[in-house]
């Protein structure tokens, strides 16, 4: 009778809250500042991006005199969406996860000087794929100017270049937030490329994933650096055999056999010689699946313009799954939790996350919708949970890439132990406030 008297109370309340949640959604109050002067933008142009459907403009807007904006649209609050401000022709873009009503917009001048930006981290990671090998690689990027200035060229702010016969898949560039990109690559001829991405203060990260020819499961890849004084981590899994100029074995880490090289130079050619097959598919544990799962359930928030939202290569999920397989019973616990909720999460907004726009990222910019209309009337209990599912996760699968990216920073040593456990405490905030729902 308790149980019973419990559920109808949490059914009254639901009742009762929608009418209200569904008022807070579909408007957003914001301001644009000037991350260079310290002061509120004018006159900024801004658009309203709806991620659902191939990033659609779904409204336009302008700062008033205190850098003061407002949207209206229905699906504000119920669904990710983005807000871009357009600044001497630059896009600054702030994701709205669900839940959001209130934004502040950071635009800032731009720089073209190249020293605004350096380079300390260059990470590669191989990973077999029958007659072919996957390389994923990703830079760390920090903009430390002072004061505070975006990097911008439209020529190209970020170049890289491919070894001999890499076939380019796809390259993503993220700002501060975290939030992959693609980007559409500028041929510079010979397998150099750049990408025209305005480099925010803050750390910024660029990552590319291409083919190598893997018949014979042997090779040896030459891996062109262009920065200077970065260190250079390579990951494989252990079937995968590497050495290379340089490369010091660094031990294993969460199943990743890993190799170090500090300060390389620029215009260096590091040969990584490279054997060995993929790991058995059970050795995943299912990664790729839930990772594909996870991929065709997510729509996330830019930091510039481009194609679609991009997370790590699928193929690459290998390394990421077991780095935070530790999580994986505290995740399944706040999926339930949230799947118990009242019906009310679903009818009107989902949950705020800190920092946690939707995750990004799939080979396809196809998605599942995470949320309905915030004016539309939940239909059926199936339906409702399969939102909540979605919901959950785009979430999960945000927290999973900002675990991986931490641990990646800390194995390259740009990361004091003082600043890991800081992001690590953020990152267990973000999973506590996923718990509690």
């Amino acid at each position: 009778m308790k149980r019973l008297f419990l559920v109808r109370m949490a059914l009254f309340g639901a009742f009762v809250l929608a009418p209200l949640a569904m008022a807070r959604a579909g408007t957003v109050h914001g301001t644009v500042m000037n991350g260079t002067t310290g002061k509120p933008a004018t006159g900024i142009d801004l658009v309203l991006i709806q991620l659902q459907g191939g990033m659609q403009e779904v409204a336009h807007s302008k700062s008033g005199a205190s850098g003061e904006f407002k949207f209206d649209h229905p699906a504000l609050g119920a669904q990710p969406m983005l807000v871009r401000a357009v600044y001497h022709g630059i896009n600054f873009n702030h994701a709205l996860p669900p839940g959001t009503s209130t934004a502040q917009v950071d635009i800032y001048e731009a720089s073209k000087d190249a020293k605004t930006i350096n380079v300390p981290s260059h990470v590669v990671i191989f990973q077999p794929n029958g007659a072919t090998m996957i390389v994923g690689e990703e830079y760390q990027i920090e903009n430390k100017s002072q004061p505070p200035m975006a990097f911008y060229r439209s020529e190209g702010s970020f170049d890289f270049a491919l070894p001999e016969k890499g076939q380019l898949q796809q390259v993503a560039a993220a700002g501060p937030a975290g939030m992959p990109v693609v980007q559409l690559p500028i041929d510079k001829k010979n397998n150099r490329y750049s990408i025209a991405f305005a480099f925010r203060p803050g750390e910024s990260s660029v990552r590319f994933s291409y083919e190598l020819p893997y018949p014979e499961k042997t090779a040896t890849v030459k891996i062109p650096t262009i920065y200077p004084g970065g260190r250079l981590l390579v990951a494989a899994p252990p079937s995968v055999q590497v050495s290379g100029d340089g490369l010091a074995p660094g031990g294993q880490e969460q199943g990743m056999n890993l190799y170090g090289r500090q300060d390389v130079p620029a215009g260096t050619l590091v040969a990584v010689n490279v054997s060995g097959g993929a790991p058995p598919p059970d050795a995943n544990g299912g990664g790729e699946q839930r990772a594909q799962q996870g991929r065709d359930a997510q729509q996330g928030g830019g930091e510039a313009s481009g194609v679609s939202i991009q997370q790590v290569p699928g193929r690459l999920d290998v390394l990421k799954w077991p780095l935070v397989a530790g999580f994986v019973c505290l995740f399944a616990l706040g999926a339930i939790l949230l799947a118990r909720k009242p019906v009310v999460a679903v009818a009107g907004s989902a949950p705020a996350k800190e920092e946690v726009p939707s995750a990004k990222p799939k080979k396809s910019n196809s998605s599942a919708p995470l949320a309905r209309d915030a004016t539309a009337a939940p239909t059926n209990g199936a339906a409702s949970l399969a939102e909540v599912d979605a919901a959950i996760g785009t979430s999960m699968d945000a927290l999973k890439e900002r675990l991986f990216r931490l641990e990646l920073r800390r194995q390259a040593g740009t990361i004091s132990d003082e600043e890991y456990a800081q992001e690590r405490a953020r990152a267990e905030k973000i999973l506590r406030d996923l718990v509690r729902g």
